[in-house]
């Protein structure tokens, strides 16, 4: 009978019993006789193929081994194709850096073993999106699908129509759906499933669904440091009564011009409309709700901060120009102002005013995020900020969006890979500890 060497497989090898050298054998082992396959005959080469029998740890009968490698392979070519397991959890995954942030994310879908193998293999990340056509082509952009699949992860398209819990299994899910019903629905599901991921809460977004609320969740933010502060500028919330807006201007005490918007953001262009009031008489041509902000000159110059996860980035457009006195003597009534994320451009190559294109200081900046990451309950977001004329460190926080237009920001793709990243390498860290 023929025997063959299987080093590990099995229980641990028992020690080897002393035998006399086996007289056909090259080796001339003094300590173990040869196993029968690695003997010369001559209708063999005396060469043996491969290490020599001694190197193995164990011996194992052919016919004994048989059975288990197809036991071992029937039984995971019968294994459907969409089933997370796991256990599937390799101890390679131990290791760090890139390649361990790669494997990291293999614990969420195992590869598929026998024939299908060929034919595909499942993502290690799978992302659910709820999105608008116009988000979609926005921000699922050629070179952010191609780099995530790359890293295995793959997007997925939900359907609204069908119920969420018979489509995925979902890793991460992705929206910005603002109706009511799909809260509800997706509130639901994460109950069920609190395993998957939701960008973001959806009762945390509707913070800044809401233009009071947004900014009271930061109107005592009062971050300062050696860097510089951010504030808030005053305004005022208007909810009815069109012709009682001047006398609450003047009792505020609210100083000229006011940026008039809506106090409600509901993801239309309408939501974003921006007015500037000159006097107290055209503040009745408002139409309320809405929220007055004072204007303050900031030339010209916006910073929009970009954050996901705990990057931060911020870029420099061109802003609304600003207000002087003599705009103050020879202007009266209100007048529509373009959105300044469609009408600006970048400013990042434009020949400014060191003193005003300046970027804020990025440690400032870094704190910021942390703040408002902890105070607002989200990781998609972006802040409109300015740094008001004449000083070099006093900036003010105008607005906050969700999951803003990220696709306009260079490099976006790397930053947004990176992040989905960073969720599975959290995930398999919490698989580990059993959390």
């Amino acid at each position: 009978m023929t025997f063959f060497c299987l080093k590990g497989w099995g229980r641990a090898p028992r020690r080897p019993k002393f035998r006399p050298p086996n007289p056909r054998c090259q080796c001339r082992s003094p300590r173990l006789a040869c196993h029968p396959a690695s003997v010369t005959s001559p209708a063999r080469s005396t060469t043996p193929a491969g290490p020599h029998p001694h190197a193995a740890g164990l011996t194992v009968t052919l016919p004994i081994i048989f059975p288990l490698l197809v036991h071992l392979r029937r039984d995971l070519a019968l294994r459907p194709a969409g089933m997370r397991l796991h256990a599937d959890v390799l101890d390679q995954m131990e290791g760090e850096g890139e390649e361990g942030a790669a494997m990291a994310s293999s614990v969420l879908s195992p590869p598929l073993m026998g024939a299908a193998a060929a034919a595909a293999t499942a993502p290690r990340l799978v992302v659910g999106y709820a999105l608008t056509k116009k988000k979609v082509k926005s921000f699922l952009q050629p070179k952010l699908l191609q780099l995530a699949r790359k890293n295995g992860i793959t997007f997925v398209s939900i359907d609204e129509s069908l119920p969420l819990s018979e489509q995925g299994p979902f890793d991460v899910i992705l929206h910005k759906i603002t109706s009511k019903e799909w809260q509800q629905v997706l509130e639901d599901y994460h109950e069920e499933h609190p395993e998957v991921t939701v960008l973001d809460p959806p009762n945390a977004i509707e913070h800044l669904n809401n233009r009071q609320s947004m900014l009271e969740e930061v109107a005592d933010l009062n971050l300062s440091n050696l860097y510089g502060e951010v504030c808030t500028p005053r305004q005022l919330v208007i909810t009815k009564d069109p012709s009682s807006i001047p006398t609450a201007v003047s009792m505020a005490g609210l100083t000229w011009p006011l940026v008039a918007k809506p106090l409600v953001v509901d993801g239309t262009s309408k939501g974003h409309e921006l007015y500037l009031a000159y006097d107290e008489a055209s503040l009745s041509m408002l139409h309320p709700p809405l929220v007055l902000q004072e204007f303050i000159n900031h030339g010209g110059i916006l910073f929009k901060v970009y954050i996901i996860g705990e990057t931060v980035k911020v870029v420099r457009r061109f802003s609304l120009p600003d207000v002087n006195a003599y705009d103050l003597l020879n202007n009266v009534g209100v007048y529509r102002l373009p959105r300044v994320s469609c009408a600006a451009a970048s400013a990042d190559d434009a020949e400014l005013d060191p003193l005003i294109a300046e970027l804020p200081p990025r440690p400032l900046l870094e704190k910021l995020g942390r703040e408002l990451r902890s105070r607002l309950g989200l990781r998609l977001f972006n802040v409109d900020m300015i740094r008001e004329l004449g000083t070099k460190d006093r900036y003010y926080i105008i607005d906050i969006n969700y999951f803003p237009g990220f696709g306009k920001m260079p490099g976006y793709e790397i930053m947004f890979t990176d992040f989905l990243l960073s969720l599975a390498q959290s995930k398999y860290k919490k698989y580990l500890s059993g959390t």
